[in-house]
């Protein structure tokens, strides 16, 4: 069996990853979002509304 593994090394990897990584990095993500939303939403929302008045002015 030992010399099956060290043939094959890529079937023996443990392939998990790193799951605490993933979690911070969706968190801070999640959070970057929340934060640029709160920042740039009632901008975006003035201009989406102008936007909508000028093309029912026509």
């Amino acid at each position: 069996m030992s010399l099956l593994k060290r043939r094959i090394p890529i079937l023996w990897r443990d392939e998990r990853g790193d799951v605490p990584g993933w979690v911070l990095i969706t968190l801070m993500t999640a959070g970057l979002v929340m934060i640029i939303w709160g920042l740039a939403g009632p901008g975006l929302s003035g201009i989406f509304q102008q936007a909508l008045d000028r093309v029912s002015g026509f």
